[in-house]
C-alpha cells in the first residue's frame, strides 16, 4: 500500500505535480500556505499563486471572479475558517452561480489536536452538504486525495474537499482511480455495514477485523463523496446486511451519519447507528487521546456494530 501521509500534504504535493498539466489552474491561500501545503504549488508556479492574507471571505469572492474569467481555482485555509467563516460567500458567490472553485479545507476534525476547540471544525460536512449544487468530498488517504484533487479539476462547478492535519495510513495502491459520486466497497460482509469517511475508513477496517474474530462479517464502505451520495450502494447495503453504522470524524448531527440515515429512512428503513462526535465541542489534546475520549476508535465502532445487529427486526 501507499505511504502514510497527511491528506493536506498529499494535496499540496498533487497541486505541485500537476501545475504544468493545467495552465489555467490558480491556487489561493489565506496566509496559511505552509500549513495547508499550498506552498508546494507556490514554489513551482508562483505567478499562479495568490496569498489573500487573513481575509478568507474576500479570498472566496476573489476566487469566484477568477473562475468567472475562465480559471480553475483552488482556495485553501483551515476548515474552521473555510466552512465556518466563509459559509455565506461559498453559498452566495460560488454555489449559486456554479463557479469553478474548489475549496480544499485542511485541519478538519478533532485531529487538529492541541490547537483545541476553536480550530477543531466538526460541523463542516453538515454546513457544506446543506448548500445546493455543492459537491462534498472526504478522502481516506493520500492516494485518494491526489486522485480526488485532479478529478475535481475536471469536474465543473464548486467542490468542497475536507482534509486533515495528521498522517493517515495508506489504504490504496498508487494510481488507484477515484470515481466521484460512487462508494467503494472495501470489504464484503452480510451481517452489518460500516460506512466510513476520512480517517475513520482505516478504523472501520480494523473494526471489521475485530468483528470477524467473533463470527460477525461486516461490509466496509468508503464513502468519499458525501454529496451527491451514492444512494444505490447505501440502499443495497441496507437491504443485504440489515443494519448500518456510520463512522466520521465529525458531529453525528448532519454529516455522513445524517446523509445515510436520511436515505435509509426514506427507502429501506433499517437500524442506523452513528459513530462520531456527539453534541459536544472539542478540546485540546493529542489526536489519539481525543479520538479515544470521543469514542472514535475501532473498538467503539465494533461495539456499535454489535448493537446495530441487535436492533434488527426479527
Amino acid at each position: 500500500m501507499a505511504e502514510a501521509i497527511a491528506t493536506r500534504a498529499a494535496y499540496g504535493r498533487c497541486l505541485a505535480c500537476i501545475s504544468d498539466k493545467y495552465p489555467d489552474l490558480v491556487v489561493m491561500d489565506a496566509d496559511l500556505s505552509k500549513s495547508t501545503m499550498t506552498a508546494d504549488f507556490k514554489k513551482v508556479a508562483p505567478e499562479r499563486f495568490i496569498n489573500a492574507g487573513i481575509a478568507e471571505n474576500n479570498m472566496i469572492c476573489m476566487a469566484g471572479g477568477l473562475a468567472a474569467s475562465g480559471k480553475v481555482v483552488f482556495v485553501s485555509t483551515f476548515a474552521m475558517f473555510a466552512a465556518g467563516r466563509s459559509y455565506e460567500q461559498i453559498l452566495n458567490t460560488l454555489a449559486s452561480s456554479g463557479l469553478n472553485v474548489k475549496v480544499a479545507a485542511t485541519h478538519a476534525g478533532l485531529t487538529v489536536g492541541e490547537d483545541g476547540m476553536s480550530h477543531q471544525m466538526v460541523t463542516d460536512i453538515a454546513l457544506m452538504r446543506s448548500i445546493p449544487d455543492l459537491r462534498v468530498m472526504v478522502p481516506a488517504d493520500g492516494v485518494e486525495t491526489e486522485a480526488m484533487v485532479e478529478e475535481a479539476i475536471r469536474t465543473p462547478g464548486p467542490v468542497y474537499i475536507r482534509l486533515g492535519r495528521s498522517k493517515v495510513p495508506g489504504l490504496f495502491e498508487a494510481g488507484t482511480e477515484f470515481e466521484p459520486g460512487k462508494i467503494r466497497t472495501l470489504r464484503e460482509g452480510s451481517n452489518v455495514t460500516l460506512a466510513a469517511c476520512g480517517i475513520m475508513v482505516d478504523l472501520a477496517l480494523q473494526a471489521a477485523d475485530m468483528l470477524a474474530q467473533e463470527g460477525i462479517y461486516a461490509r466496509v464502505l468508503n464513502v468519499s463523496t458525501i454529496k451527491p451520495l451514492d444512494k444505490e450502494t447505501v440502499l443495497e447495503a441496507a437491504h443485504q446486511t440489515g443494519a448500518i453504522v456510520t463512522c466520521e470524524e465529525h458531529s453525528v448531527l448532519g454529516g455522513l451519519g445524517g446523509a445515510v440515515a436520511e436515505t435509509v429512512a426514506e427507502s429501506w428503513p433499517v437500524p442506523v447507528l452513528r459513530v462520531g462526535i456527539e453534541d459536544q465541542f472539542g478540546q485540546s489534546g493529542k489526536p489519539e487521546e481525543l479520538l479515544e475520549l470521543y469514542g472514535l476508535t475501532a473498538h467503539h465502532i465494533a461495539e456499535k456494530a454489535i448493537k446495530a445487529i441487535s436492533l434488527k427486526r426479527a
